[in-house]
């Protein structure tokens, strides 16, 4: 897996603090672990974290290469909030197999298993982008990057965004793609013959239509059109055809 990076949210304002910045509800917490996202005012993705409740501490479980970064703009909005993030000396260990005692499912998709909270960092040794890509899972810095939408990238599926929870740092764009416009553009999952590298061009008919990202098991995960999904994609030598949906 990748570097995770786990840090401790605290004080009495953290749910509150949270709520008026991420995208989804967080209030859920009471419930079990909740994906979110943090974005520009413009709607576009900054960093995709799990928020786990751990007794009066939030944990914050992110991506290292954006973690820094995150923590930093997070930090930016506390003002007077009664609010803390410091890092965590916990780690944390993933798998799919049974679940080991303390160990919270993560809520994105039921394909990616649970979490364990504690000394131990690494996974059981599952396929993660095999199993990402055929539940068409992005992954941050991969699929993630600071031009995705979050409703192009499924965070609707995968339960990472509430409508109806309110006001956050993107909300207007975000609330606005969903009841107004229809989405012209999102991941999808491919069927790929041969390879090519991740952020490889995908052309049809000689005209870019998208973006190769996460390919394996000859599947692949893409940034296309959708009204440009018909007959032979291509990407470099690759060769692509769209699959009817994600599992």
């Amino acid at each position: 897996m990748g570097d995770r990076r786990i840090y401790e949210i605290t004080g009495a304002d953290r749910e509150h603090f949270l709520q008026g910045l991420v995208s989804n509800d967080v209030r859920h917490l009471k419930d079990g672990p909740v994906y979110a996202a943090l974005l520009t005012p413009q709607g576009k993705y900054l960093a995709d974290f799990l928020l786990v409740p751990r007794g009066e501490t939030i944990l914050l479980d992110i991506d290292g290469s954006i973690a820094e970064a995150t923590v930093k703009r997070l930090s930016m909005y506390k003002l007077r909030a009664d609010v803390t993030i410091t890092p965590s000396a916990l780690k944390v260990f993933r798998g799919t197999g049974p679940a080991p005692a303390g160990a919270v499912a993560d809520p994105r998709d039921p394909a990616l298993g649970w979490r364990l909270y504690g000394e131990t960092e690494g996974d059981d040794g599952s396929d993660w982008d095999a199993i990402r890509v055929a539940h068409l899972i992005p992954e941050t810095g991969i699929e993630l990057t600071p031009e995705t939408y979050i409703l192009e990238a499924g965070f609707e599926r995968l339960h990472g965004v509430d409508f109806r929870k309110g006001c956050y740092v993107g909300q207007e764009v975000t609330a606005r793609m969903k009841h107004k416009t229809e989405l012209r553009k999102g991941l999808v999952r491919l069927a790929i013959e041969g390879a090519a590298p991740v952020g490889t061009p995908i052309e049809a008919e000689g005209r870019t239509v998208g973006t190769l990202f996460t390919q394996s098991g000859g599947r692949a995960i893409a940034h296309l059109r959708f009204d440009r999904t018909e007959g032979l994609l291509m990407a470099g030598d690759a060769r692509l055809q769209l699959e009817e949906s994600a599992d």
